[in-house]
């Protein structure tokens, strides 16, 4: 490494400016002054020290000269061009919370979550180019944060007409808020981890190891189905019955018996030869997402496998109903969108690439009535997207990863993440939730 006469290093000494001119020491000559900004340090990624490029942004350009050369050189450098910030590839400034303008010079900010101010060390305050806000776009907001579960948050429901909101996490408990005052109205132990959450009318159940639970908010009856080999990941409901997929790759099915007030089993579906992690009810059919990166279709009158949908490469984390068509998503960074032929048969007819897994799926209608897909994906984000454009149009950031996504209504939806908070988000003027 070279120091020059007075201990210094040489080239973090030219790196940031100094020793200019040709003069003895070595000083670089005017041509070499002119050095490139590191576009590591911009991401926020540098780690070489020391670094031959600027950590910092090049200065304005002087001003304009007589015959206007200068300005003219400088015509391209996005850093001093405030008038076009609506063209940079930042879509998702709103009013000024994104840019700022600093010793007059447009900031422009990434859509990536500050660390540092996550963990509430963040020096640079508004000079910060990545973002100070848990959302990024407009038209939704967060209204509160319930917090209280110890680990990941794996279901969030809202059984119909009631006034509570039940959260289930790894943490093997079960908490109960009260929606009037957010606060936590009891804490229900399970013994076991919450694989999942799911309500039908007043029941809820709980999918927890080699068991499922089903209680009645109304006339408190609580049950245990028993059947289930392993963890319980994903319920539904359908045709009368309740379907669970287990960590044996089995689905089990059970149907409400009336007269002894009771749930008995049905059938039990095989076919996949790992986990069954998602599950979804739409069009008479039942549909499968499972660890063994495959989608199994299942006729719900006849309970037999129809068809085996084997595109995706990874785990097929969730899918959705949504109109005509069928939306799954995987580790393997795709959404992938599925159309019936005229044979019946589902085609996939668009992929959707995300530059990270993707763990859960979740359709609303926003403030306008519009169809708005969420996506949560393993950076520890939800995207939303309108449909069926696919065209983005906002983030919100968790600490960790946000496995549950729950609707509710009046344009509220719950997120769930990794840290065990619960949080309350609302579309601004939001309609009822469908």
């Amino acid at each position: 490494m070279d120091f020059d006469a007075h201990g210094g290093n040489k080239r973090v000494f030219h790196r940031l400016g100094g020793g200019g001119g040709d003069g003895g020491g070595g000083g670089l000559s005017t041509a070499d002054t002119r050095q490139k900004v590191c576009n590591y340090w911009r991401a926020g990624k540098c780690n070489r020290f020391p670094c031959p490029y600027l950590h910092r942004e090049l200065p304005l350009p002087p001003a304009a000269t007589a015959n206007g050369a200068a300005a003219k050189r400088f015509a391209n450098n996005t850093w001093g061009r405030n008038n076009n910030f609506n063209n940079h590839s930042n879509k998702y400034r709103a009013g000024n919370s994104n840019n700022s303008n600093i010793n007059n010079r447009a900031v422009i900010k990434t859509d990536i979550l500050c660390r540092n101010w996550v963990q509430g060390n963040c020096m640079y305050g508004e000079k910060c180019k990545f973002l100070h806000s848990w959302t990024v776009g407009d038209g939704f907001k967060l209204l509160t944060q319930l917090e209280g579960h110890q680990k990941v948050v794996s279901g969030i429901t809202l059984p119909s007409g009631s006034d509570k909101l039940y959260s289930g996490s790894k943490d093997e408990t079960v908490r109960v808020w009260d929606c009037a005052s957010g606060q936590c109205a009891g804490v229900i132990n399970l013994g076991g981890e919450v694989g999942c959450m799911i309500s039908e009318g007043p029941w809820i159940f709980i999918g927890v190891t080699n068991f499922v639970k089903a209680w009645n908010t109304q006339t408190n009856t609580d049950l245990s189905l028993s059947g289930p080999v392993g963890q319980v990941y994903a319920m539904a409901v359908g045709n009368d019955l309740l379907f669970a997929g287990t960590q044996d790759g089995a689905i089990l099915a059970w149907k409400f018996n009336v007269t002894t007030n009771c749930f008995e089993p049905a059938a039990s579906l095989k076919g996949h030869s790992l986990a069954v992690v998602s599950l979804v009810v739409g069009a008479n059919k039942l549909y499968s997402g499972s660890m063994d990166n495959s989608i199994r279709v299942w006729n719900l009158e006849t309970l037999q496998c129809i068809q085996t949908l084997t595109e995706h490469t990874s785990v097929v984390m969730s899918l959705l109903c949504w109109d005509q068509f069928l939306l799954s998503c995987s580790l393997d960074k795709t959404i992938k969108v599925w159309f019936a032929t005229d044979s019946g048969n589902l085609e996939v007819t668009y992929t959707h690439n995300e530059e990270h897994g993707v763990l859960a799926l979740c359709g609303m209608p926003d403030s306008e009535g519009k169809p708005v897909l969420l996506c949560s994906c393993n950076d520890n984000s939800v995207r939303f997207y309108d449909l069926p454009s696919f065209a983005e149009r906002g983030k919100i950031f968790a600490k960790q990863e946000i496995r549950a996504i729950q609707l509710g209504p009046g344009g509220l939806f719950f997120t769930g993440d990794g840290t065990g908070q619960v949080r309350v988000w609302q579309w601004c003027n939001g309609p009822v939730a469908t």
